[in-house]
């Protein structure tokens, strides 16, 4: 079993009915799809990957060594009693956004990132045309929903991650099992080394390593504005002895003040009177249950955020 490869470029030619189906497969059976022939040329993708290697060179590795996890690793190896670390992830990341702090001893790091950053926002946003078109809804809904409103609001954030050899990858996740709160996620991965797994029927399958492809998972959000129909996946990172595993994520992520609920046409489709799946919720009030509940089951955390 192996997670959907969908040729995106084939939305634009003979085989767009079958290319849109295996994206709406993608949504409801898997949370999970890999694109390839996205539209983000490989030559940015490539000065991508040179400028996070050197900027994880120049300004993150020694810092990692110093870094907590480091810290309790070796003190729990020295122990020999089988506990595991569970509450500690072996990863070294940061967030960019336009506003915010950016690495300064890396050349072009910013430059580079802030070109990949827009046309991967294009991407995302093709993306979610192609999600109302499956679920029939008007075009732009998805987007719309996510802005809160017709103005460009959404919360878009990219994670650099690397996950360095650990010494004892049997004694700690590099990323803990979760999923992933926002809408839209949008992930580079190396295409090396591989670690990223995502449950499926009950099974942990690897999202295998593919030069240049663009991995797209849904968020909860999209969870409750589809009424279910596109479900989160739970996904976790294997930390390894060798490599240092490349993860760029980026989420398109409602404001904090953004109104998340099913989309009307939805619920009527389906017939349900009332259901108590999915509350009519504020996003911020969303993002501080799940700040307490990340790596805990994700159905309570909709009905906790029906109390506040």
């Amino acid at each position: 079993m192996a997670v959907p490869v969908i040729d995106f470029s084939k939305l634009n030619g003979e085989e767009r009915a079958q290319t849109l189906a295996q994206i709406a497969n993608g949504c409801e059976e898997w949370g999970f799809f890999q694109l390839i022939n996205h539209g983000i040329p490989e030559e940015l993708l490539e000065r991508v990957k040179k400028v996070s290697s050197e900027c994880y060179k120049l300004e993150r590795e020694e810092n990692f060594k110093k870094s907590k996890a480091v810290k309790l690793i070796n003190e729990l190896a020295e122990k020999k009693n089988g506990e595991k670390l569970e509450h500690v992830d072996w990863e070294d990341v940061f967030t960019i956004l336009n506003d915010n702090e950016w690495p300064v001893k890396s050349p072009s790091f910013r430059e580079t990132m802030t070109e990949y950053r827009t046309e991967l926002k294009k991407l995302a946003e093709r993306v979610m045309e192609v999600m109302d078109e499956n679920l029939g809804l008007p075009n732009g809904y998805i987007k719309k929903a996510l802005n809160g409103g017709d103005e460009d609001n959404a919360f878009f954030g990219t994670k650099v991650s690397h996950y360095p050899p650990c010494p004892y990858p049997e004694l700690v996740n590099g990323l803990r099992a979760h999923t992933d709160a926002g809408g839209v996620i949008l992930l580079f991965q190396d295409d090396k080394i591989g670690g990223l797994q995502m449950l499926k029927d009950g099974e942990w399958i690897d999202v295998q390593p593919l030069p240049n492809a663009i991995v797209i998972n849904t968020g909860d959000q999209i969870e409750v504005l589809s009424n279910g129909r596109y479900k989160s996946c739970w996904h976790r990172v294997l930390s390894f002895p060798d490599g240092n595993r490349r993860s760029i994520a980026s989420f398109y992520n409602p404001p904090l003040k953004a109104t998340i609920y099913p989309a009307p046409k939805l619920v009527e489709k389906e017939n349900q009177e009332v259901d108590d799946t999915y509350p009519k919720f504020v996003f911020g009030d969303y993002m501080s249950v799940y700040a307490e509940q990340k790596f805990l089951p994700k159905e309570p955390r909709f009905q906790a955020v029906r109390a506040v």
